[in-house]
This record gives C-alpha cells, sequence and structure tokens, in this order.
C-alpha cells in the first residue's frame, strides 16, 4: 500500500484535492480516511461544552486510534472509520468499513503534526491557500454546509483557527515533498500528481 499525507489549513482545498485524484483512479485502487472523522467522543460532555473545544488543535484528535487504522490498512485489513458529525460536535454510534486497496489518502489540517502518523506516509503532499480565501471559504462551509451561526464561525476563526494555524500547520509545510499553491484544480498540477504516484506505485492513472 502507497500512504499519501495531505494537509493544508482550513479550507485550503485539501478536500477537492482528493476528489480530482479519485478521478484520476479506479475505485478499487485508491481509499481516503479524513482526521475529521478521528476527534475524540465527547458524549460525557453538554452540547456547549463541546462546542468550546478548540477542534483546530492537535490535542481534539484521537490520533492513537487514526495511527492504529492506518496501519490496519498497511497490513490489508479493514477498518471501522468513526463517523463524525459536526453540527453535534461527536461521534454518531455508526461507523463506515473501510477496506484496504493500493493507494491509502489520508487528509486533514493536522495529519503532518503527530510524528508516528508522519512517519506512516510514503508521500506528502501540503495544499496552501492565502488566509483570506480560506477564511471565505471556511465561512461558507460552516454556514452553508455545518448550521453554524455567522458570529461563531469568525470568532471562532480570529481566537481559534488562526492561531492554530500559524503554530501546528503552517510549520508543517517544510515537510511537504509536494506543495499545491491556491489551485488545486490546475489540470497540470493534477497531470503532475497522478504521475508521480502511478509511477511510485506501478498504477496507470
Amino acid at each position: 500500500m502507497f500512504v499519501i499525507g495531505i494537509t493544508g489549513g482550513t479550507a485550503s482545498g485539501k478536500t477537492s484535492l482528493v476528489n480530482e485524484l479519485k478521478d484520476q483512479f479506479k475505485e478499487n485502487e485508491l481509499c481516503v480516511i479524513s482526521q475529521d472523522s478521528y476527534y475524540h467522543k465527547t458524549d460525557h460532555l453538554t452540547f456547549e461544552e463541546r462546542s468550546s473545544i478548540n477542534f483546530d488543535h492537535p490535542d481534539s484528535i484521537d490520533f492513537e486510534l487514526l495511527v492504529n487504522h492506518v496501519k490496519r490498512l498497511k497490513n490489508n485489513l479493514s477498518i471501522d472509520q468513526p463517523i463524525y458529525k459536526f453540527k453535534n460536535h461527536n461521534r454518531t454510534k455508526e461507523t463506515r468499513k473501510i477496506h484496504p486497496k493500493k493507494i491509502l489518502i489520508v487528509e486533514g489540517i493536522l495529519v503532518f503534526s503527530y510524528p508516528e502518523l508522519l512517519e506512516l506516509f510514503d508521500f506528502k503532499i501540503f495544499v496552501d491557500a492565502d488566509a483570506d480565501v480560506r477564511l471565505i471559504r471556511r465561512i461558507h462551509r460552516d454556514v452553508q454546509e455545518r448550521g453554524r451561526d455567522l458570529k461563531e464561525v469568525t470568532e471562532r476563526y480570529r481566537s481559534m483557527l488562526k492561531p492554530m494555524h500559524d503554530t501546528h500547520i503552517e510549520p508543517t509545510k517544510i515537510l511537504a515533498d509536494f506543495v499545491i499553491s491556491n489551485n488545486v484544480k490546475n489540470p497540470k498540477t493534477i497531470e503532475i500528481l497522478t504521475g508521480l504516484i502511478g509511477k511510485k506505485t506501478t498504477l496507470t492513472p
């Protein structure tokens, strides 16, 4: 299995890049797991307490479970991936079965911040985007898709997201094998990436 780590700031275009790459390979060749599915369970907290959690800090992620799942997939074993609901700030009781494939993509804003996980990546991609662009995208996503209040989103960005980006995400750019700036849908960029991945995995996109 060839494991690709994809990171970058919030709303930088990571999911768009993952979707572009998925389109380049057959369904039975590539699987994806997202860091967002691995936020710690917060059943013991009230909704108000869960709402105040800094979800952009590494401590909010159950990295032990994430690492365990990546290792299982590398060992050709299936996993039951947690399902996280952003509106409730908590996992559901359901899980999603993920089966091992030739290529595994692990994506999320903090996946380069945990050394044991970083060591499992064969190829590392950082998706870069201007802070203003990311803020606009984040507001649109959180308000339209996740049912958040505009005031809550902008305050969280100012007090949590930006400081966490500067501390835990931006410094990891230097660890990347490949950096994409602003436009993840550039056909030339996708062509270069799929060519590199295909060469390393002996798969032909």
